[in-house]
């Protein structure tokens, strides 16, 4: 059977040149970059070169990243680092944070913890566009807001927000910043001084590098407390040993955005559209989940009437097509999508989704094999539905 992947936004593989890469680092250079000797110096250089390659993927300073071991961590260290560091305002009250009910968890989670820390956060609606309005984030901020956390691109609908409007209200406001922007690099254009971010988070395995391992941006002159405790590694910010070889990989995927970016967006912002139009004329009752317009190429969700997304992401793996229902973190849980409640959708309607997202590798034969595919597996289950079967036929009978 020939398999297509179409879960991208989970992880992607791991691109030949990042593995090359990688290769000696696991092997004859496999010295601690805090070590003073040879083999230890070697594995520093690899390091800076792959801090290097970070920066100019996303135009920071390389005084200004810390390597960490992925986006969660790099969304925990942003936010629940920012905020103890934060020194409160004479005159304001406690400590408060602005953020949106889309976040990934590595974010909405961080800021639930803050809350049983009594800090108060506001959680700016998004409409059922998925987009939020920066009125909408000016009206929430008061004195005492000490960060403003919004994601770049939802890593569910793939809906992109106004980061350059927000990043101008925290500057005026003189508000940290940060931005989860995990599903965003290497799949649009990311610039931090354009954004007018001062943290952003990424992770390698978004961007076709390995697992374990993520940067966070840090804008020079950002507090920031770090998580642990340990070492002086990555100045002080981030102690243990690095993983010199996923940061290799991290720097190689890096470099590789850089260069594909230009042609990757558009190549597959086409397949996209394509599977998108396809399913629509072929399937009956299905709709596009969140707004069409500012969205990340490669990410379509979609639901279906009548039939559940759990069953359907199963029986189209069987038919060798494999997608998701939504977020990797969230597999597993009994409730629907917090994404997709919060842009309006009823639970019912929730639990009927499904994500389909591209990748580079991805070809337009794997679009034409899950057309094929995917409407044949909607039919079959509706048949096997009581509730859709029933529905049909009243509907015809009227």
């Amino acid at each position: 059977m020939r398999r297509v992947y179409l879960d991208n936004n989970a992880t992607t593989p791991v691109a030949p040149e990042v593995s090359e890469a990688m290769h000696p680092y696991l092997h004859e250079d496999y010295g601690n970059a805090s070590s003073v000797h040879w083999y230890g110096q070697r594995a520093r250089e690899a390091v800076e070169q792959a801090r290097d390659q970070v920066v100019r993927l996303i135009n920071a300073h390389p005084s200004e990243i810390i390597f960490t071991s992925g986006g969660t961590e790099g969304g925990n260290t942003a936010v629940l680092g920012a905020v103890e560091a934060a020194r409160p305002r004479p005159g304001a009250g406690p400590k408060h944070v602005v953020s949106t009910p889309i976040e990934h968890p590595a974010v909405l989670y961080a800021a639930r913890a803050l809350e049983r820390r009594s800090i108060e956060v506001t959680y700016v609606p998004v409409g059922s566009s998925g987009v939020i309005d920066p009125a909408d984030v000016k009206r929430a901020i008061r004195p005492e807001t000490v960060l403003i956390s919004v994601m770049f691109a939802n890593n569910e609908i793939g809906t992109l927000q106004p980061l350059e409007e927000i990043g101008q209200l925290a500057r005026e406001y003189r508000t940290v910043f940060h931005t989860d922007a995990v599903q965003a690099v290497g799949k649009v254009p990311v610039d931090v001084e354009e954004l007018g971010v001062d943290l952003l988070s990424l992770s390698a395995h978004k961007l076709y590098g390995p697992k374990g391992v993520g940067a966070l941006y840090v804008r020079k002159g950002t507090r920031l407390e770090p998580l642990m405790c340990g070492g002086h590694d990555e100045r002080d910010r981030r102690p243990g040993t690095e993983n010199v070889p996923g940061i290799v990989g991290l720097g190689a995927a890096a470099e590789l955005a850089s260069k594909h970016l230009a042609q990757d967006a558009p190549r597959l912002a086409a397949l996209r559209d394509r599977l998108e139009a396809g399913i629509l004329a072929r399937v009956e009752g299905a709709f596009v989940n969140g707004d069409p317009a500012h969205r990340q190429p490669n990410t379509l969700n979609m639901r279906f009437e009548g039939v559940k997304g759990e069953a359907l992401v199963m029986a189209l793996d069987l038919e060798g097509v494999a997608c998701s229902t939504g977020s990797a973190c969230s597999s597993g849980s009994i409730e629907p999508s917090h994404v997709l409640a919060a842009i309006g959708l009823s639970c019912d309607q929730a639990r009927s989704s499904i994500r389909l997202s591209l990748g580079r590798y991805n070809t337009e034969a794997d679009v034409g094999q899950a057309l094929e595919v995917l409407p044949q597996v909607v039919e079959r289950l509706r048949a096997l539905s009581p509730r859709y079967s029933s529905a049909e036929t009243v509907a015809g009978a009227s």
